[in-house]
């Protein structure tokens, strides 16, 4: 595969100190997600122009990249997102939404620390791409959104498929973590699963969503080859509520929720 020219604008280079302040921040409060984009911005060097040339080599691949559709607006569509039959995977993206309280704009404007996301330039669109199916992702996976355990899992499954360095590390140093303060492997085994899985699921960036949305939710999964998450689903029984949620200790149940994207 021909080599890609980098991002405009960058240097090509890791900020491995970024991502360390930007990873103690997000350890001290998980719901911190603006260290998350401070995190990929840092260590995805060159991710996205691999994934974006592996995508444009497909025919549905190299036509999405041409059409350029924006998934979060397509995701927020209220009349869209109602229109899924029942058992779909549109549908279980309507629950999962009526039921976190969470939304594609939420991610939108949480993703603004990193000023490439809004570019018009091909890569920063594969970007906003990536950043928009997460939520499709958690449902797709049945990994839970609202607790440490699911994201971390959920973003081991992302660096399995999208190959960025930040990844590894949001899930790397949860993992790391979740030993002490659980006094056991749980947490980290779930979270290798998810890598595991990540790595023998089809290249899930490169489907056709507005089609895929429409699929019955478990003929998708059996043909993209996402496995059932039976460590994950031990995890959170054997840990409990608290527990699988480590780091979001610190929120406060007063307040809405933010939108969240990793561990």
């Amino acid at each position: 595969m021909a080599k890609m020219p980098p991002f405009p604008g960058t240097t090509g280079r890791r900020d491995w100190k970024a991502a360390f302040v930007a990873i103690r921040k997000l350890l001290a409060n998980g719901d911190d997600t603006e260290q998350v984009f401070r995190i990929m911005r840092a260590l995805n060097v060159g991710s996205g122009e691999r994934g974006y040339s592996r995508m444009i080599a497909t025919s549905d691949g190299g036509r999405m990249a041409c059409e350029q559709v924006e998934l979060a607006k397509r995701f927020t569509d209220r009349a869209w997102v109602n229109s899924f039959a029942p058992g779909t995977v549109g549908a279980a993206y309507r629950h999962f939404l009526e039921t976190t309280g969470y939304s594609a704009d939420g991610l939108v404007e949480v993703s603004r620390v990193n000023p490439i996301e809004d570019m018009a330039h091909p890569y920063a669109w594969y970007g906003r791409r990536s950043r928009d199916v997460h939520d499709i992702w958690h449902v797709l996976t049945g990994y839970k959104a609202d607790e440490s355990l699911g994201e971390a899992a959920l973003v081991a499954f992302s660096y399995a498929q999208l190959s960025g360095l930040g990844w590894a590390l949001i899930a790397s140093a949860a993992s790391l973590k979740s030993v002490r303060v659980t006094g056991n492997g749980l947490f980290a085994k779930a979270v290798w699963e998810g890598y595991r899985h990540g790595r023998k699921a089809k290249w899930l960036i490169g489907e056709d969503y507005e089609k895929l949305m429409h699929e019955p939710l478990d003929a998708a999964r059996l043909r993209l080859n996402i496995a059932d998450p039976v460590l994950y689903k031990k995890a959170q029984r054997e840990l409990g509520p608290e527990m699988a949620s480590y780091l979001s200790a610190q929120k406060q149940a007063a307040q809405p929720e933010p939108q969240k994207l990793a561990a």
